[in-house]
């Protein structure tokens, strides 16, 4: 029989003064109340209680142990309670991931977080890897493209492009250009996380989808390593169109090729269930779902 049934059953029957008002307590039957005793008593090979024909007392065991069971029963109510609200309001620590590139767009939506939320921390953490939300402890990471791993759940909270650019120093040492297939004689700055490796894709102005096979010198997985690289006149590269908007404004780096769009992205949200979710990652998202709808101008400046 189930243990902690039985507990119970000892202690309503304690509290109740008799097996049949335990039963109506519990709605169970008085001959199933009297078998959790039973079990009970065998478990622990001792006599919890004296039973007569008028009333059912406590042995000195019994007493012992009924002081203990209460205790327990008592602990995993409140422990229940504490769980319970832990799912309506958010409470604790919170680990976030996400690229380093994207804390200009997360930043805000930790701040307001913490200021709504007086009762949770958040571990915020910067990278550039793939991390293993459930070994590493994370509740949720932000990502620029989906997870290779298929059994995260993710929830898309923006769509962003590529800008196909580079320096006019770049270009005053070579040639501008004209198509797609002039790429594979310049030297390109190249993103480790682009999902496409070296076959960099676009879509023309009739919605075909294009393609060009590129090579450089620099390979990083450092968002802004492409951007400082490509303003210092190192290569062509695709930046994230957040991440240059203002260079490509300020007139410090050159749009290319305007007329083939690169694929459309996701900024997304990952983390491990969707079952169960606490409330704190919940309600995290929420608030990014609801930036995100606030800034998707920013993030897409050139959709």
């Amino acid at each position: 029989m189930d243990r902690l049934t039985s507990l119970t059953a000892f202690v309503q029957v304690v509290d109740n003064g008799g097996f049949s008002a335990a039963g109506r307590r519990l709605n169970m039957s008085t001959t199933m109340v009297s078998n959790h005793i039973q079990a009970l008593e065998e478990r622990l090979g001792v006599r919890l209680l004296n039973r007569t024909t008028r009333k059912v007392s406590l042995t000195e065991i019994g007493r012992a142990y009924y002081d203990r069971a209460t205790q327990i029963i008592t602990d995993l109510e409140q422990a229940d309670d504490i769980a319970s609200a832990q799912q309506s309001t958010p409470r604790g620590t919170l680990r976030v991931y996400t690229q380093t590139h994207m804390v200009p767009f997360i930043a805000p939506v930790v701040a307001e977080f913490l200021a709504v939320y007086p009762e949770v921390k958040v571990d915020f953490r910067l990278g550039e890897a793939h991390v293993d939300l459930i070994e590493e402890g994370f509740d949720l990471a932000l990502r620029m493209t989906e997870p290779p791993d298929s059994s995260l759940i993710v929830r898309k909270l923006a769509t962003w492009r590529h800008v196909l650019c580079c320096s006019h120093g770049y270009l005053e040492s070579h040639d501008r250009p004209a198509q797609l297939a002039d790429l594979a004689n310049h030297t390109c700055i190249r993103h480790v996380m682009y999902p496409f490796g070296d076959e960099w894709r676009f879509v023309d102005r009739q919605g075909k989808p294009a393609s060009a096979k590129v090579s450089g010198r620099l390979v990083t997985n450092s968002g802004e390593t492409v951007r400082i690289a490509a303003l210092q006149g190192v290569g062509i590269c695709l930046a994230a169109g957040f991440l240059i908007h203002d260079d490509l404004e300020a007139g410090r780096l050159v749009r290319l090729l305007p007329e083939y769009r690169p694929l459309e992205m996701s900024m997304n949200a990952v983390y491990p269930h969707r079952h169960h979710l606490s409330a704190k990652v919940r309600t995290f998202i929420d608030m990014l779902v609801n930036h995100s709808s606030e800034q998707q101008k920013l993030i897409n400046p050139y959709s």
